[in-house]
């Protein structure tokens, strides 16, 4: 079965994905989130050093998460949205699938309990 809204031969959602499965690289992004910033100041909170950061930051660049900019001699990094846009898509379908799935277990699971006391009263008044 094919996933939800997912167009077999995108590997967005794949690089997406992948980029993401890494704590470090989520970590980056969460400080991207706040504004742009250098490899030096995107490697500071690690204890890592700026070569093992920017081998992070080019995974995110290559998934569209990140983007260089040009600033004199700085080349700050910037978090692109797009990309977690369509993953979110992607996963709404799943928690709409999911909710729908509840919502009836939970109409069947009182169908049942209603069912279970009606039958213990039935049973109560026979005695």
């Amino acid at each position: 079965m094919e996933p939800i809204g997912y167009e077999l031969g995108s590997g967005h959602l794949d690089a997406t994905f992948m980029a993401l499965a890494d704590p470090t690289r989520r970590a980056i992004l969460g400080r991207l989130a706040r504004g742009e910033a250098s490899v030096a100041e995107l490697a500071a909170p690690f204890g890592m050093s700026q070569p093992a950061i920017s081998k992070h930051l080019k995974v995110l660049e290559r998934a569209g998460l990140v983007h260089q900019g040009r600033d004199a001699q700085r080349r700050p990094r910037r978090i692109e949205a797009r990309p977690l846009e369509e993953a979110t898509k992607w996963l709404e379908g799943y928690r709409k699938l999911w909710e729908t799935t509840f919502q009836r277990l939970d109409a069947l699971l009182g169908e049942l309990q209603t069912d279970a006391t009606h039958r213990r009263r039935t049973k109560r008044r026979k005695k």
